[in-house]
């Protein structure tokens, strides 16, 4: 599976939202999972969005022939935008759906890791982060992937930003320290996403 992550800066967010209603489109199209998205609950007017795909094959099809007509309904809404593709590597938590009808707030870590630590960093989120996150109330799932560069994406599903404020403020410092995310991560971006309903497809 690959998912790809798309996060940009609205500058017409009546016109954005328009058109996040026309990937509506997305549905038939051959390969496609999921999309879904909503505003960063930290950094005003940035807008993320998730989209996953059976495979490389099928989403590089899709680009090469319906990508840009479904775009032109956003053009001129936003600015800055950034798009990373990551290759599925395990679920956190067991039975990874791209589905996004019964969450609240996706939780996304961006994580560049030191060269000789990735086997380090994928051990320590198998072994520490993935039970600890499965184990916390509200988080419903998620999806580990990695892209070319040591870059990884960690996104968690929950079902309110209160429980993922509580699992945030009780154990994230404590955690970090047992799987040596230091020694690990070079560089660590992340957002906390409030979910909008109508950009689900």
């Amino acid at each position: 599976m690959l998912v790809k992550w798309i996060r940009c800066t609205v500058i017409d967010r009546r016109g954005f939202e328009r058109g996040q209603r026309k990937w509506a489109g997305l549905l038939g199209e051959p390969g496609f999972r999921g999309q879904g998205g909503g505003w960063s609950r930290e950094r005003p007017g940035v807008a993320h969005i998730f989209s996953f795909w059976e495979s490389r094959a099928f989403y590089d099809s899709f680009m090469a022939r319906s990508h840009d007509r479904l775009a032109a309904a956003q053009s001129g809404t936003y600015k800055n935008i950034q798009i990373g593709l990551f290759d599925y590597r395990f679920d956190v938590k067991t039975g990874f759906e791209p589905r996004f009808t019964d969450a609240d707030v996706v939780r996304v870590a961006h994580c560049k890791v030191h060269e000789g630590r990735v086997e380090h960093f994928s051990l320590m989120q198998e072994k520490v982060w993935n039970p600890a996150m499965a184990g916390s109330p509200g988080m419903l799932r998620g999806v580990f992937g990695e892209a070319p560069g040591n870059e990884f994406l960690v996104l968690s599903m929950w079902h309110s930003a209160a429980e993922h404020g509580k699992y945030r403020a009780e154990r994230v410092e404590r955690l970090s320290l047992r799987a040596q995310t230091d020694a690990d991560v070079a560089e660590l971006a992340g957002a906390v996403v409030q979910l909008d309903p109508s950009w689900t497809v």
